[in-house]
């Protein structure tokens, strides 16, 4: 479902429904400092929010997941953890994401596929902001 780790760094909740995909990219962050909680679906990644001792810095979500977009997962797990910041990740590109209504104008994203150095950035910028301002 999740799993935790016990270095320090910033803690990234990352929901991808792709298995392969998600062990990348929990690698790709790990490997450059970050803390990975990992969920499959929006209901892990919500368990994922409730249960989790610590602080959640950032969640990663993908647009396109199982029966709930992205954007209504970030304001479900904001319910829980107003203080997380939010990125997300889709192939669609963003333009259409906007258009779509899935996200507003100006949210973090990142488009697939990315490289490590495009996601770790894209982290680093958001964990940076200080006002913890609503990404939808």
């Amino acid at each position: 479902m999740w799993k935790t780790a016990e270095q320090q760094g910033p803690v990234v909740l990352l929901v991808e429904d792709d298995e392969d995909l998600r062990e990348l990219t929990a690698q790709m962050l790990e490997m450059r400092g970050f803390v990975v909680l990992s969920a499959k679906d929006p209901v892990s990644a919500l368990m994922a929010c409730r249960v989790h001792d610590g602080s959640i810095d950032v969640l990663l979500t993908d647009l396109g997941l199982p029966g709930v977009s992205g954007g209504e997962l970030s304001r479900s797990a904001a319910a829980v953890r107003p203080g997380m910041k939010v990125v997300y990740v889709s192939g669609v590109p963003e333009e259409i994401a906007i258009k779509r209504g899935l996200i507003k104008a100006g949210s973090p994203f990142i488009s697939k596929p990315y490289t490590a150095d495009v996601l770790a950035g894209t982290l680093r910028t958001v964990l940076a902001q200080t006002s913890p301002t609503p990404n939808w």
